[in-house]
């Protein structure tokens, strides 16, 4: 039996506010690491605690990450596993941490990803807006030219965007989207997920900033924007997806495999291609 040469470095995504979704493989990796680096330490031993780790807890945020690589790096080549934490969810999103997993793996050695909670996905997949492509685009500058060009950036995106924004300045945001995107366009906040006060306040961009201008907001706050002209681009997509399923069918494709093939040709959602799908072969079985 070979002994190893280097430790492991986990990258732990941990619960974004009810610790019931820390997960059993988390928690397995927390007690089985000799050290867990976090944002936070204080935040972080509660969460070590829960999972009933005895781990050392070393800090690692974004003022002190660029000088403690060679310190992690050498504790690696040393065969110790470690865990990279963040204050909640995934670490490296919109945290600290990517200048360090670059340099682990330079350095030759091993990361490990411990999926779990994220506020990304989880405000995406409530917002009832469309999830087949989006993109993520973090915190908004606060002024300047950079951010003009993320706002434009949103206003002319074709897939719905994710952004994360604190309570204080989201009625800012909102206005201010508003303006780019014009005051209908969809979006949805998502203001303290997994928590008591969990809220997915959806509507158009006017009338949810004008509800949070009455109310201010408190928390966490994710916001999902719908992409531009939706509706139109629907239609067309869904006018699209009939026309091959029709030639596929009159080719003699069965109804199941035209559905895969629809949504595979053009990056359509399953139950949506075999609606599709469906609704044609029936309207031929009659005819």
């Amino acid at each position: 039996m070979t002994s190893r040469t280097a430790g492991t470095l986990y990258v732990v995504s941990t619960p974004i506010g009810n610790l019931g979704d820390l997960s059993p493989r988390a928690e397995e990796t927390l007690r089985g690491v000799s050290r867990i680096l976090a944002e936070d330490t204080r935040r972080s031993r509660l969460l070590a605690e829960r999972a009933g780790s005895s781990a050392r807890l070393v800090s690692l945020h974004e003022h002190n990450e660029r000088e403690r690589i060679d310190v992690v790096v050498g504790w690696l080549n040393d065969c110790e596993d470690l865990a990279l934490v963040s204050d909640a969810g995934t670490p490296l999103v919109s945290d600290p941490g990517a200048r360090l997993v670059a340099a682990v793996l330079a350095a030759g050695c091993r990361v490990v990803p411990i999926p779990g909670p994220s506020a990304v996905i989880a405000a995406l997949v409530a917002s009832g807006l469309p999830t087949e492509r989006f993109t993520f685009l973090g915190f908004p500058e606060r002024k300047g030219r950079a951010r003009q060009d993320l706002l434009e950036r949103v206003a002319g995106a074709t897939e719905s965007v994710v952004l994360f924004e604190s309570p204080q300045r989201l009625v800012t945001l909102l206005a201010a989207l508003g303006e780019v995107c014009g005051p209908d366009r969809l979006v949805a906040v998502a203001r303290e997920l997994t928590k008591i006060h969990e809220e997915v306040r959806r509507g158009t961009l006017a009338e949810v900033a004008g509800y949070y201008e009455a109310n201010p907001p408190k928390g966490e706050v994710t916001l999902v924007v719908a992409p531009a002209e939706q509706a139109g681009r629907d239609e067309d997509r869904e006018e699209e997806a009939r026309s091959l399923a029709l030639e596929l069918l009159n080719g003699g494709m069965k109804p199941s495999q035209a559905a895969k093939e629809v949504a595979l040709r053009l990056a359509l959602a399953r139950n949506e291609a075999y609606r599709i799908v469906h609704d044609l072969d029936a309207k031929n079985t009659t005819e």
